[in-house]
């Protein structure tokens, strides 16, 4: 995460493969079409960038009303994967095939999942504890930590027993589930440390950042440098309860502060938010750990901290540790997913990791991604490619879109997996992979 005064943008990966292929316009003139009596073979699921295929799942859950039992998307095969209830809904179930979607019947309803999660809440919120739908299963994921045992344990498995025969499973996580504040370098208040997330405007046009929210709680005024003078001021903390976030003001209102992922040597430009969708590839940037990847396995997860409970967010196999906690959680495209929450492990045994959503932090708190010099709002938030300016250059030099000749030279891989070939275009045009970043460990920040 960049937060300082940057004149000039390093080279970045070229965002113009973020402008969405249209999922209303994949979907729309299918959902108006005539029944034309087509087999279910005969539309094939299409192939999907994982962004695309959000875009697609919102509109199909709209569509398919209370049939909808959730989606994921299976980066192997790069398609949507549509749950649906059994019913009287075969219209719907061919349109869904139409626009594109691989459809599943499943049993359990996204009514049904809720309110099984709702009693966990009431007689199992145990610290701890943690749960979340997930699609791929069609049930309930319980995680409990290591904490979790004797009366504690079987209250738990009691409670999921109540919920029936295939509506939740319990899964034990050999760490322990805690946030990850910590003393050390990035964003530092006292002896605590943090990462900054995304660069945003706040609703007053100042500039501003997003971390976690149980950074913002723990102090009001934040540094660049271990014992250096404030940069920052602490505006809006939720932190627990509904969601993980704060919004922290620069105090010096010229401060640059465009919206791109500082990943050690280069920069992402980032180009929008984006809602999680299961099976999302992802990479983590933190203080601690630098840049990791991984995958979203569940959505709307509530975990149960030793500080309280906190509700509505990502859950991931991406790793993380200490003084990660507020870094960005992103698609290699540009697209702003999450803020680190916290979780268990560590980045050398794994663990499950919990991340605030963007999208919703932006609402809650009334800002907009982008520099308020400059950068493209979240109002707007044109993807990269469509106007120009990106950032703090948007006066000075084309938007990301239009040098993404460095990018695109470079090899920018569009669905390239962690480690394979997603080429950063660098300003002389050498490709530098996220993959090949990931691949060297812990980066360093």
């Amino acid at each position: 995460m960049s937060h300082k005064r940057i004149p000039k943008r390093k080279a970045a990966i070229a965002a113009g493969s973020v402008v969405a292929l249209g999922a209303a316009a994949i979907l729309l003139p299918n959902a108006n079409a005539s029944q034309d009596g087509a087999s279910d073979d005969a539309a094939a699921p299409k192939t999907l960038k994982s962004a695309d295929a959000s875009d697609l799942a919102s509109q199909l859950a709209g569509l398919l009303g209370d049939a909808f039992a959730g989606s994921y998307y299976d980066a192997e095969s790069q398609q949507l994967v549509v749950n649906v209830i059994p019913g009287d809904n075969n219209n719907v179930i061919v349109q869904a095939k139409k626009a594109g979607a691989k459809v599943r019947e499943v049993e359990n309803s996204l009514s049904e999942l809720a309110s099984g999660a709702q009693t966990l809440k009431s007689e199992a919120t145990i610290p701890g504890t943690a749960w979340a739908v997930d699609p791929r299963t069609n049930k309930i994921l319980v995680t409990a930590d290591s904490t979790v045992t004797g009366d504690k344990w079987d209250t738990l498995e009691t409670t999921v027993d109540s919920l029936g025969s295939g509506m939740a499973t319990i899964k034990k996580s050999a760490g322990t589930f805690k946030t990850f504040l910590s003393g050390g370098d990035a964003i530092f208040a006292g002896g605590a440390r943090c990462s900054a997330g995304f660069n945003v405007t706040a609703g007053d046009g100042t500039p501003a950042f997003l971390t976690a929210g149980h950074c913002g709680v723990a102090a009001e005024q934040w540094s660049d440098a271990e014992g250096g003078q404030p940069i920052a001021t602490v505006d809006q903390a939720t932190f627990p309860g509904d969601g993980d976030f704060a919004l922290v003001k620069y105090d010096d209102p010229a401060t640059q502060a465009p919206s791109e992922v500082n990943l050690g040597d280069q920069t992402l430009a980032i180009s929008q938010a984006a809602d999680a969708e299961v099976g999302l590839q992802v990479f983590r940037m933190g203080s601690t750990t630098g840049l990791n990847d991984g995958a979203v396995t569940g959505l709307d997860a509530t975990v149960n901290y030793p500080e309280g409970t906190v509700t509505g967010l990502i859950q991931t196999d991406v790793c993380a540790e200490p003084g990660d906690s507020g870094g960005s959680l992103f698609t290699q495209d540009g697209l702003a997913i999450g803020l680190t929450s916290g979780g268990s492990g560590d980045c050398t045994v794994g663990g499950e990791t919990f991340f605030q959503p963007v999208t919703t932090a932006l609402a809650a708190v009334g800002a907009t991604l982008g520099d308020a010099a400059g950068g493209a709002g979240a109002g707007d938030q044109a993807g990269a490619g469509d106007e120009a300016g990106a950032g703090d250059d948007a006066g000075e030099e084309a938007g990301a879109g239009e040098e993404a000749g460095a990018g695109q030279e470079a090899g920018a891989g569009e669905e390239a997996g962690a480690g394979e070939e997603v080429g950063n275009g660098n300003a002389d045009g050498t490709g530098n992979g996220l993959g090949e970043i990931v691949g060297n460990g812990r980066g360093n920040n």
